[in-house]
């Protein structure tokens, strides 16, 4: 019996190694197929994001822009390089111009512009000739400036008020050619001082001149006075025809 048991152990042992045999085999190789699978995969997606030289578009440059500036529908083509506006050109600083006086200074044409000079030759650099003085230098005649219909024309001080002005194109000067300045309070809301004084002579007892002027408490108050007795009426003539009393909304006569 004994003899018989131990045979039929070692088979049982030979048959449990080949069993884990064949089961650690199965496993190698089920690890080196996913190895391999894994492995072609990174392959496919490393080769999916090269393109071959031969399949990839073509590079297709920006088209340039071909925008005309805004300054070039200010400056005539073939015309003279001295008569252009200044906003065609670009000109150097002459550091040794005295103010006042006249004075040379070197210019160049801005891109897409055209001009020619005295004897018909197309050139980009050229000199003019002007006054050596800033853009707020120039006379009232230079230059048109905001108007202000808010402030007091007739008033004691004169009123002022911030106004922004711009050269004439035809103007050269140094400097900003859009400055601010300060200037008196001008504008009329379209009054008469002619009709303002012949209502005030005639029907000024009845404040026929302050409600032309847009004063109506002060008409209304010469109206049921009869005028302050004659005396409110003498003053307001006065008053108007020097100037003294103007239309209510601040404005100056026409």
């Amino acid at each position: 019996m004994v003899a018989l048991a131990v045979p039929g152990l070692s088979a049982l042992k030979r048959l449990c190694s080949v069993a884990l045999f064949v089961s650690q085999l199965y496993v190698f190789s089920g690890r080196g197929s996913l190895m391999t699978t894994e492995h072609s995969k990174q392959q496919f997606v490393s080769t999916k994001g090269v393109t071959s030289p031969s399949t990839s578009t073509p590079y297709t440059r920006a088209t340039e822009t071909t925008e005309i500036p805004s300054y070039v529908s200010k400056c005539p083509s073939n015309g003279l390089c001295s008569k252009l506006p200044p906003d065609c050109m670009t000109c150097k600083t002459n550091f040794s111009c005295v103010y006042g006086k006249p004075a040379t200074f070197d210019c160049k044409i801005k891109p897409q512009i055209h001009c020619v000079d005295k004897r018909n030759n197309e050139v980009e650099n050229f000199t003019i000739n002007m006054t050596c003085q800033f853009c707020w230098q120039l006379e009232p005649a230079d230059y048109v400036c905001t108007n202000s219909t808010s402030c007091m024309t007739v008033s004691c001080p004169r009123q002022r008020y911030n106004a922004t002005c711009t050269v004439h194109d035809h103007i050269h000067c140094l400097g900003n050619r859009v400055f601010p300045k300060m200037l008196y309070c001008n504008w009329t809301g379209g009054y008469k001082w002619s009709t303002a004084l012949a209502l005030s002579i005639t029907l000024g007892g009845f404040g026929a001149d302050r409600f032309y002027l847009g004063q109506w408490r002060e008409g209304l108050g010469k109206l049921f006075s009869f005028g302050g007795l004659g005396i409110w009426t003498l003053i307001d003539v006065l008053l108007i025809g020097v100037g003294y009393v103007g239309p209510a909304d601040g404005s100056l006569y026409i």
